[in-house]
């Protein structure tokens, strides 16, 4: 088989991508400035109106004071469960069409999906950084001083602040909150559960941002993860600072997150993944302590998984 490594050692693998000595305190400062950050938003009536829930265009200010955007659909107050759900994107792209929220809202769930600071939707990205700012987000800030310049820290911020706006609405029990995504959703899902640890459940699928050291030992340079290669290509050609680049780095890998999880555990990947590959993926996995349950496909890699959605939403329905 096509894997990059047997799986009796995917299940004991924990990662290369060094962890700076100060990243919990990093992590810990940064909360504290997402505490300043108001819970208020505007909302905005979308074109598309089902019977059964309405549908918003939702605007705050993240960290930074960045207009973040998310698509808010909220089920009529006579079917509402209390259940929220806060859906995450992947690379790139936006939060999608309202249809797959509508499932959702219809069971009585209300439904938060957020755009990505700069991406494929309607969330600006003002921050000012230092360095190359072409071929990717994963490199965004690696050249700043300032490690709080990292885009990623700040998108994962923006995905508490959302969790916590979900949690302030008026349809939703804030003990009854999951998480879901899939690639770079599925990373910011998994930051999102450790960095809020009211998250009930979480719910990833083949995530991205992870053990970017393996990666690049892979020559994975087909993929979203092609953006570190250009970065040494460009600007250090014969890797003179290569040990500081991928410990910088590990401020933004969510391995390194994963042991906050207090959320159960949902994770789903291929074991033909050539993108996100599968140990880069187990190397955050295997951190979590939270009751966790793996879901392999063996024949598929980063593309769609058969069933999973209708899995996910049996799952959230159940346990939220």
């Amino acid at each position: 088989m096509h894997v990059d490594m047997p799986l009796d050692q995917l299940e004991k693998y924990l990662g290369i991508n060094p962890k700076p000595d100060d990243f919990d305190l990093y992590w810990d400062r940064a909360l504290q400035e997402l505490e300043k950050q108001s819970l208020d938003y505007e909302l905005e009536e979308a074109a598309i109106q089902p019977e059964f829930a309405s549908c918003y265009h939702l605007y705050f200010r993240g960290v930074g004071g960045a207009k973040v955007h998310a698509k808010l659909v909220k089920p009529n107050q006579d079917i509402t469960t209390g259940q929220g759900i806060a859906i995450f994107h992947g690379y790139s792209v936006d939060s999608g069409d309202w249809l797959d929220k509508l499932a959702f809202a219809a069971q009585g769930f209300t439904v938060l999906a957020l755009d990505c600071r700069g991406q494929g939707g309607k969330s600006e990205d003002n921050l000012m950084t230092k360095g190359p700012t072409f071929k990717g987000h994963i490199i965004r800030g690696l050249d700043d001083p300032n490690p709080d310049k990292l885009y990623y820290r700040q998108v994962f911020l923006d995905t508490v602040q959302t969790v916590r706006i979900l949690k302030s609405m008026d349809t939703v029990d804030p003990d009854r909150i999951g998480v879901y995504g899939q690639s770079q959703g599925g990373a910011l899902a998994v930051a999102c559960a450790a960095l809020e640890p009211s998250v009930k459940h979480l719910f990833a699928v083949h995530p991205f941002l992870a053990d970017y050291e393996r990666v690049w030992n892979m020559d994975i340079q087909n993929s979203a993860y092609e953006e570190i290669a250009y970065y040494f290509r460009c600007f250090d050609p014969t890797h003179s600072r290569h040990q500081e680049v991928f410990k910088k780095l590990g401020y933004i890998d969510i391995q390194h997150l994963a042991n906050r999880i207090n959320a159960s555990v949902n994770w789903v990947t291929g074991l033909r993944d050539h993108i996100c590959p599968p140990s880069t993926q187990h190397a955050a996995y295997n951190k979590i302590k939270s009751k966790k349950k793996m879901t392999l496909y063996h024949e598929f890699g980063h593309e769609h998984l058969p069933n999973h959605i209708d899995y996910a939403f049996q799952q959230f329905v159940r346990i939220l």
